[in-house]
């Protein structure tokens, strides 16, 4: 399927900035993961001569008369492209905090060098996204016919102004993404063959071997992947996420909650927090979740093992998908098995 105006999506679901990572059905990877661009998108300085396409996650292919340069997207994917040197136009998603501040999603993006569109869940302005002059727009994708970030009542306005590129964020794995956002970023222009880039990669491939190693010098040690709500403590199921389905690939041990029908999590009531044993937490670190200082007031999160211990460490819930960024979450898991101890 080609979309050159607008994409024809399907259903849009309830994504809320939940507990986990969204809501409904877990998509399978398609397509066959093959992207197009023009013979002069590799970065060798001629990537604007001729015709532009890529092949999305979604199996549609975007088409453009010369490489997009007007390019809005969704933060945590415009963060990717920067680090293999792409840039954006627009940004939509979680940007800035509240005092102004880079959001963790943001990554070294100069946040003050780009349009904000949209800074929270529900928000895009389309009058501003109209005002670029739009070229492309990309965003991740967690339930199939679903754009993360683009608003439901005004998802078909937003699709007829240009072409879209949808990458997958579940039914998919960590080095099959972040291989799908290079590929992304190559067609856009990026040089791939830098020296940045393959020390990037031997950086992720070697935090990924830590992480292997940790986890198998440590196979005691159970992991709960968890986001903290005012009301509910979600509790996720590490094989609905392309982040954690890698780390149990690697071997890391997780709880294994009783799901509801979307799928993802398991809502728990802050009196049911101690229900799964856990010797290390992994806490969702968005900004519209509960860090550790917010849940000192909840008596139940204080009393659980892995919490008395020390051993909570930041889930990325979200990655930024470059191989600079995926290292960095990769070391920062091994370091937190290294140091576990069995608390249960």
């Amino acid at each position: 399927m080609r979309n050159t105006l607008h994409s024809s999506l399907s259903r849009r679901g309830v994504l809320a900035a939940g507990g986990a990572v969204g809501l409904g059905v877990v998509l399978a990877a398609c397509g066959d993961g093959d992207s197009a661009g023009n013979a002069g998108s590799t970065g060798d300085g001629d990537a604007k001569a001729g015709p532009w396409s890529f092949k999305d996650d979604r199996g549609e292919t975007a088409e453009a008369d010369s490489v997009p340069t007007n390019i809005v997207a969704f933060t945590g994917l415009a963060a990717a492209l920067h680090d293999y040197g792409v840039q954006v136009k627009g940004v939509f998603g979680p940007t800035t905090t509240k005092d102004g501040k880079p959001d963790l999603q943001a990554g070294d993006l100069d946040v003050t060098k780009v349009e904000i569109i949209g800074n929270v869940w529900g928000e895009f302005n389309v009058e501003k996204y109209a005002a670029l002059n739009p070229e492309l727009l990309i965003t991740t994708q967690w339930i199939e016919g679903e754009l993360w970030y683009v608003p439901e009542e005004s998802k078909d306005k937003i699709l007829q102004l240009a072409p879209s590129v949808a990458l997958l964020a579940s039914g998919t794995t960590v080095p099959k993404a972040i291989q799908r956002h290079a590929d992304l970023a190559e067609s856009l222009g990026a040089d791939l063959t830098t020296k940045k880039v393959s020390d990037a990669k031997a950086a992720f491939e070697k935090a990924a071997a830590r992480l292997r190693a940790a986890a198998k010098s440590k196979p005691e040690i159970t992991v709960m992947i968890a986001g903290a709500g005012q009301d509910l403590l979600y509790v996720s199921l590490a094989k609905t996420s392309a982040d954690t389905l890698y780390y149990q690939e690697l071997g890391v041990k997780f709880v294994e909650p009783k799901v509801n029908a979307q799928g993802f999590y398991e809502e728990l009531s802050w009196e049911n927090a101690d229900k799964y044993p856990a010797d290390v937490i992994m806490l969702d670190n968005r900004s519209s979740q509960l860090q550790p200082d917010d849940l000192t007031v909840k008596p139940t999160w204080a009393q659980l093992p892995a919490v008395k211990a020390g051993q909570v460490t930041p889930r990325v819930t979200e990655p930024i998908y470059s191989y600079d960024k995926c290292a960095l979450i990769l070391d920062e898991l091994a370091a937190a098995i290294e140091k576990a101890r069995k608390v249960t």
